[in-house]
């Protein structure tokens, strides 16, 4: 599961000044040719530029087997775009004076092993803390339902670290169940309580739910994937493991007003939000391209701000440009797709730059 197939540049547009004229009709012809190319059965894609959403799209089939069109509250899920969520929860205990980055997780997390060295929660944010990421099918198609969040290290909790912390990044969904329970621990309240309270809330994502299997959840798409370019029901998967990881479902739009919301001061503080787009820099003098949270690049001078998911029954990206207040969404209920295609193609109506599929 990758976290990062594309970061991607944004439009340079003037303060409160409308979308391009055409935007929509071209964006719509983008996503249509997309979904064509890669057997694609539903997507949403939203744009917002300064505060104000400028595009908002559904096409195709949320459900094929009872011809469900999909709609722009059509629920996808996250897969790692949960990641981003579950840092800007973390983060606002930071800002709170409740949690200390740089401790053992086990002041927060008693229930995580001692390993052999010490991990701290700024290690798990950025993925260089040395915990393993999925160990063959098996642990990717989980069907098990855990109740607590700690449930979920029986799965890799025993197992050492890979590497000592901070030497170098290695993209883990194991790494942010932990800081689930260590969020769980600092706030003293359930994860998912904490994050609807102080992320969701003040974002206004009215449309983001965990993605419980059990639950009645309207709106909920069905997740595909595509053999031999045969288009089939997605494998079964249960996140109750990985819900800071990879647990969540929701909206383009949803996803455009958390980028919004970050940007506007309405989740943490402004030197906090700096941080969290800052690339981790290693032992040894070298750096990541991952911050707390985010994927992050510079390019032409610009910061690039972006994260990709992937998993059963759902692709999905979102990427921010802060200078310019820019921010886009695309979320696909197909896994192994690039929505990625979708994002580029907006870049390309404004003549802009962006990295190469598969950027880490």
């Amino acid at each position: 599961m990758t976290f990062l197939r594309v970061l991607f540049a944004a439009a340079a547009l003037a303060a409160g000044a409308p979308a391009q004229p055409g935007l929509s009709a071209k964006v719509d012809r983008i996503v249509a040719g997309a979904m064509k190319r890669q057997q694609i059965p539903a997507m949403t894609v939203t744009i917002g530029i300064k505060g104000r959403i400028v595009y908002k799209k559904a096409a195709g089939t949320a459900d094929l087997e009872n011809s469900v069109p999909a709609t722009k509250v059509t629920l996808i899920r996250t897969g790692s775009l949960a990641k981003p969520i579950t840092a800007a929860a973390t983060m606002t205990l930071v800002d709170a004076g409740r949690l200390d980055l740089d401790a053992p997780v086990q002041k927060y997390c008693a229930a995580f092993p001692q390993k052999q060295w010490p991990v701290t929660t700024r290690e798990l944010l950025s993925h260089t803390a040395g915990v393993r990421h999925y160990r063959g099918d098996e642990e990717i198609l989980n069907t098990r339902h855990y109740k607590t969040m700690a449930d979920g290290f029986a799965i890799f909790g025993a197992d050492p670290l890979l590497f000592e912390p901070g030497t170098a990044y290695s993209y883990t969904t194991f790494g942010y169940t932990v800081v689930g329970c260590v969020v769980e621990g600092a706030s003293g309240e359930k994860f998912a309580d904490y994050v609807a309270e102080h992320v969701l809330r003040p974002a206004g994502m009215t449309h983001t739910f965990v993605d419980d299997v059990y639950e009645i959840v309207p709106h909920r798409a069905r997740g595909y994937r595509k053999i031999n370019g045969q288009i089939q029901n997605a494998d079964l998967m249960d996140s109750s493991y990985k819900i800071p990881g990879g647990g969540y479902v929701t909206t383009a739009e949803d996803l455009v007003r958390f980028g919004e919301a970050l940007m506007e001061g309405k989740i943490v503080r402004p030197a906090t939000l700096a941080a969290m787009w800052t690339p981790m820099p290693l032992k040894g003098g070298k750096t990541s391209k991952y911050g707390l949270g985010f994927g992050v690049m510079t390019i032409d001078g610009a910061q690039y701000v972006a994260h990709t998911g992937d998993q059963q029954g759902t692709s999905t990206a979102i990427a921010i440009l802060p200078a310019r207040r820019f921010v886009v969404a695309a979320m696909a209920n197909m896994d192994g797709v690039d929505p990625g295609e979708v994002v580029r193609g907006v870049l390309d109506i404004y003549d802009l730059p962006y990295p190469s599929r598969g950027t880490k």
